[in-house]
């Protein structure tokens, strides 16, 4: 076994409590693309001549409701994904009686539907949506199969719970992710490059023992972790036990 993944290994045996920080990168063996590299979402033709990160503002949602499905239900919703072997570990981790608490950047799910139960989505997911007249709740699919807008039936627009830019964090969300991060013995940061704010922020409240970097290329905290391992996560648990 590799010196890296045998020191991992150690550090996950030793630890009474793990919190997993994630980002889009422990979601791409699910086959949904991240945000920065040369095929992430913020690299490919929105098709209106427009930045994804404009389209995916509260202003624009608000201005080109229209425009903002076309994009959302084409580059941001992935139904058919699936938990990978990184999802499962640490879920599995959990079942078999560690403390482990997930605080991720996504909004695709996997991370509950592979069964870890203590999750903070500080983002939102696309598996919830809300009619911004009454407030009546919606699964994906009810979005999903509704051509263009999707409508409630009371008339009124339905809006994913996803945070977008120009909007701000759900607070007791936020609250849960840093009580998780600073009560942690270990933090394990995965598939992030950790330049999105405030989520990024949130590491400084970890005071435990060991930092744990999983990512493909370096980051502005390597230099403070414990272990930093440069490869994709899959590669990396499947070594793991």
């Amino acid at each position: 076994m590799d010196e890296k993944i045998t020191k991992l290994q150690e550090i996950i045996d030793s630890s009474n409590n793990i919190c997993v920080f994630t980002g889009a990168g422990i979601s791409v063996p699910s086959g949904i693309p991240d945000f920065r590299s040369a095929n992430g979402l913020y690299n490919q033709d929105s098709g209106y001549n427009i930045r994804p990160e404009e389209i995916i503002s509260h202003t624009f949602f608000m201005k080109h409701t229209d425009m903002f499905y076309e994009f959302y239900k084409s580059k941001m919703v992935y139904t058919d994904a699936k938990p990978n072997a990184a999802h499962k570990y640490f879920a599995d981790l959990e079942r078999k009686g560690k403390t482990v608490s997930v605080v991720t950047q996504n909004i695709d799910g996997l991370h509950s539907a592979a069964g870890s139960t203590d999750v903070y989505e500080i983002h939102g997911s696309v598996l919830r949506n809300t009619c911004m007249s009454c407030g009546k709740h919606y699964g994906v699919d009810a979005v999903m199969a509704e051509d263009g807008i999707p409508h409630c039936t009371c008339g009124g627009i339905i809006k994913p719970d996803v945070v977008l830019y120009e909007e701000g964090l759900d607070d007791i969300c936020v609250s849960g992710a840093i009580d998780a991060i600073s009560r942690a013995d270990t933090l394990i940061i995965i598939g992030t490059s950790l330049v999105v704010y405030p989520a990024a922020s949130f590491v400084r409240y970890f005071r435990g023992r060991n930092l744990v970097i999983i990512n493909l290329e370096s980051t502005n905290m390597d230099g403070m972790a414990t272990l930093a391992i440069y490869e994709d996560v899959e590669k990396v648990v499947n070594q793991l036990k």
